[in-house]
């Protein structure tokens, strides 16, 4: 055991007398043996570069292609919507005094759905007819005045014209001296006082004729009052405005409604709405009166029209709101069903091709992969038209084209393949 170590020491004394005392024979040794080996090395890389063949094909599947012309539907998704929906709520203040209607209950237009305690709300409407016909009684003493102030305005002109003769008169016999001044001064005052009698009948007429249109504001103030209270009696009672079904329970017996309180909530479902989201890049393949289908979670089936397309998108979608309306006679559709909605859109050419073909280039781009006449990869951006069971629809490819739908994730464009083509998907 001893003559381990006894080695051990040797072997490191002659490895520290070749570094110490003999380290430039040592260093010179290595360099030589390096250079050597680093010619020997050169000289096989030309060898095996030399002697390299070239790189052998990709192997890859492929179909051969044919585009087809296809319907190219809008597909959204979106949900069932109520023709109509209105919360029934009440005008004045009142307490109920109508049973309630329960919820799920059809109703038709004008059906009454909660009736309020009138109060006093007639005896308003009494007072109100009774100042009516008050003001229409004045009415022919009013009417009246008119005439006799008309006769006095005439009467007064005709004094006034006797008053000018008779003034006249004086004053041509005071110039012959045939009359006194104290008549000239006489006849004078009685035309002036005429002249005052037309103004004051002229007023008398004015007055009766004010008088008139008094009476008939205060007709109109009074049939203003019997309407507002005929009003008020009318709002005790809420009416359905249109045929639907009450989501909610009308007011309960003995609740006090004030203005604004909900009566019920009425629905409409027949027809019903469709309602979906068209993003900006496809909004201009909707038209208003496509034909649409749709497909509810439960498996049933609708078909119906477009009947409104947004104008203005939704600022944080950016998509176009989308109605279809789709006649619901048995109301077996309810509100806020999710559903699949397809609007049908002109047709157009496009390649069906397994959705695992599908690809990225470098920049993102979504494409597939062609093998071109030189059996080499080539990318070729698409668009996306629709899915289906069978693969997906894409647009933006040649007449004909032989797609890359295994592989094309181990090539690039430029790399020699060798397609082996299988039947297209039918």
């Amino acid at each position: 055991m001893r003559i381990i170590p006894l080695l051990t020491a040797l072997l490191v004394t002659a490895f520290l007398f070749l570094l110490v005392i003999k380290r430039e024979s040592l260093l010179g040794f290595a360099g030589a043996e390096a250079a050597e080996t680093e010619q020997t090395g050169d000289s096989s890389n030309a060898l095996a570069t030399k002697d390299t063949p070239e790189k052998p094909a990709v192997g890859v599947i492929a179909v051969h292609s044919s585009a087809r012309e296809i319907d190219s539907a809008v597909l959204l998704r979106g949900q069932t919507e109520a023709a109509r929906e209105v919360v029934v709520r009440a005008e004045t203040t009142g307490q109920m005094i109508s049973e309630p209607l329960r919820k799920g209950a059809f109703v038709e237009q004008g059906e009454t759905l909660c009736v309020l305690d009138p109060g006093s709300r007639a005896s308003n409407l009494a007072e109100a007819k009774a100042r009516l016909a008050e003001a229409q009684a004045r009415v022919p003493e009013t009417e009246a005045q008119i005439p006799r102030a008309q006769a006095q305005l005439e009467q007064a002109k005709a004094q006034l014209v006797e008053a000018r003769i008779n003034d006249n008169a004086a004053r041509k016999l005071s110039k012959g001296g045939f009359a006194s001044d104290t008549r000239v001064a006489q006849t004078e005052a009685n035309l002036r006082a005429s002249e005052a009698g037309i103004k004051v009948a002229e007023a008398g007429v004015k007055t009766a004729q004010s008088g008139l249109l008094g009476t008939q504001a205060a007709i109109q103030s009074a049939e203003a009052g019997v309407a507002a209270a005929a009003k008020e009696i009318s709002r005790l009672t809420l009416r359905a405005p249109f045929g639907g079904i009450l989501e909610s329970d009308t007011a309960e017996l003995g609740a006090l409604l004030q203005p604004g309180a909900a009566c019920a909530t009425v629905i409409q479902l027949d027809p019903v709405k469709l309602v979906g989201f068209v993003p900006e890049t496809q909004v201009s393949r909707v038209a208003l009166g496509a034909r649409a289908g749709a497909k509810l979670t439960t498996g049933q089936t609708l078909t119906g029209n477009v009947t409104f397309l947004g104008r203005s998108a939704d600022p944080l979608t950016r998509t176009f709101r989308v109605e279809v309306e789709v006649p619901n006679p048995d109301l077996a559709v309810r509100d806020g069903q999710t559903t699949e909605i397809i609007i049908a859109a002109e047709g157009s050419k496009a390649h069906l091709v397994p959705q695992s073909a599908l690809t990225l280039n470098d920049n993102g781009d979504l494409g597939v992969r062609l093998v071109d006449a030189d059996s080499r990869a080539l990318f070729a951006p698409v668009t996306l038209l629709r899915d289906s069971k069978e693969g997906v629809w894409l647009a933006g490819l040649p007449e004909v084209a032989d797609v890359i739908i295994i592989g094309q994730e181990y090539v690039i464009d430029g790399v020699p393949v060798a397609p082996t083509f299988e039947e297209p998907a039918q």
